[in-house]
């Protein structure tokens, strides 16, 4: 390692950062990132067996069969919330810090799960779900941002897929614990023998969102301890913190090995499109309006409308799947509780893919997972249409379907992130995953009144057919894999 003194600006914290090659923050940080995680996708995923509970508890006159008529207007004002929360808040995240604005957004997101809990009507229980989604949706983006700009250049997806394993721990919570408060005592397989709902407890999904609300409290209080982005600061001319922050990595990451030369971490790429099409100068100059900074900008104009397109259509198979599974099988004729078993033994093939992307995801360009991710998704939704009466083979069909939806995310996290500049990329990634979640809406409020009219195999494939078209969308995108974030996006 080079000893010679070298002037701190943007360009050498960046090129410094881009030379770690290892985690160089505190392993814990991963856990308390991946807490707010896990309750973010706890809460996404709860509504998914408890609603049909929620709803007998909440709306007169609906039953276990007709839930799946009032579960489109919740989950769709839950992701009008986060269209909103993450266009209005995510931008902050780019003037004032990102590790300020996850405490904010962690906030507002436990309070809307302690709103819910307390909810006495389905009009409260629908507008809880409002405010939820405003704090889910920027803190979605403000952590994936956080991950680009933190994790060692060479394993950005992995760390990204790392921190989504708990995102499958949460679906699993949310699902399970679902299962558990919100479902009447069923032998197995048709479900669960210990569940404890019934006439003498019918507040199940109220202790669900309870829960939900002090994960939030602990998330929070754990924060407190992440550094700043140092990429951010250099970027906003505060070169010191910068500075001390990327010495204590380096210090770190020395314990486990050697660092690369600064000058080989910085060599420019020949004839990169990206450097000429935005230019060098300007390119360390934080604007006063990211969203200026974008729709000013032709080149980063074209790569949000082409992923806006490319989320807003994968969004409609993971939401219908991701918040809808349980009801849309119960429409389908399945057995509430049978439908609800099927639904939380689907998320061990989640918890399954988080673990395995972790190892592998580095291995091909993030675009390449997505085509992968659809036909594992397809195949699952095969399985459970083929499956009839065989309940082994359902289960087998869901893991597979969770497997495969979920596979098509950590992936398109990173690549998102990974095609905004600095200055700019937590407004950029609200931007696209926010305004995409409309996709999500639509979902749920388009698609689910037509499934009870289809067989069990061409409403799952119906579903299914989105992440399709999109797999094919992405492959317009710039690879990104084992490059500088400063050359992907000056």
């Amino acid at each position: 390692m080079s000893t010679a003194p070298i002037a701190v600006s943007a360009r050498s914290i960046n090129a410094r950062l881009d030379r770690l090659q290892v985690w160089s923050l505190s392993p814990s940080f991963i856990a308390i990132i991946g807490l707010g995680f896990l309750f973010t996708f706890y809460d996404i995923f709860d509504i998914n067996v408890s609603f049909i509970q929620t709803c007998v508890s909440l709306q007169k006159g609906c039953t276990p069969e007709t839930a799946l008529d009032a579960l489109p207007l919740p989950v769709v004002l839950n992701l009008a919330g986060y269209v909103v929360g993450t266009l209005v808040l995510s931008p902050v995240a780019d003037r004032i810090g990102r590790r300020n604005m996850l405490l904010f957004t962690m906030l507002i997101t436990g309070l809307g799960s302690l709103y819910t809990a307390f909810s006495t009507d389905y009009l409260n229980f629908t507008i809880s779900r409002i405010v939820t989604g405003i704090g889910i949706g920027a803190d979605l983006a403000i952590v994936n941002t956080y991950i680009s700009e933190v994790a060692p250049r060479r394993s950005r997806a992995k760390f990204t897929t790392v921190i989504f394993i708990m995102s499958a721990l949460g679906a699993f919570f949310g699902i399970w614990l679902g299962l558990w408060l919100t479902t009447p005592a069923t032998p197995w397989p048709l479900g669960l023998p210990f569940a404890v709902a019934g006439p003498g407890f019918e507040d199940g999904w109220r202790w669900m969102y309870g829960i939900g609300a002090i994960l939030a409290v602990v998330a929070i209080l754990l924060r407190f301890e992440l550094p700043e982005s140092a990429r951010w600061l250099a970027q906003r001319g505060r070169f010191q913190e910068a500075d001390r922050t990327v010495a204590a990595m380096e210090q770190r990451a020395l314990q486990k090995g050697h660092l690369p030369e600064i000058a080989a971490a910085a060599a420019p790429e020949a004839a990169d499109d990206a450097q000429a099409a935005v230019g060098a100068e300007g390119a360390e100059t934080p604007s006063s309006s990211p969203y200026r900074e974008l729709f000013g900008n032709r080149f980063y104009l074209k790569r949000i409308l082409l992923l806006l397109v490319m989320w807003f259509i994968g969004y409609i198979t993971v939401y219908s799947f991701a918040a809808g599974f349980t009801a849309v099988l119960t429409s389908l004729h399945y057995a509430p509780p049978e439908a609800g078993v099927i639904a939380a033994v689907g998320t061990l093939g989640f918890v399954a893919e988080a673990v395995i992307m972790s190892f592998i995801v580095e291995k091909l360009e993030r675009r390449v997972w997505l085509p992968i991710a659809a036909v594992v998704t397809l195949a699952g939704a095969f399985t459970v249409a083929l499956a009839g009466t065989d309940i082994v083979v359902a289960f087998i069909g869901a893991g597979l379907i969770f497997a495969g939806f979920n596979m098509w995310v950590s992936p398109t996290y990173a690549l998102t992130a990974e095609l905004f500049p600095t200055r700019a990329r937590t407004t950029g990634f609200a931007l696209v995953d926010g305004v995409g979640h409309i996709g999500g809406g639509i979902g749920v409020l388009a698609i689910a009144p037509l499934l009870p009219h289809l067989s069990v195999l061409w409403a799952l494939l119906l579903i299914t057919s989105f992440m399709v078209v999109s797999a094919v969308i992405v492959q317009f995108t710039p690879h990104t894999r084992n490059r500088h974030l400063d050359h992907v996006s000056p």
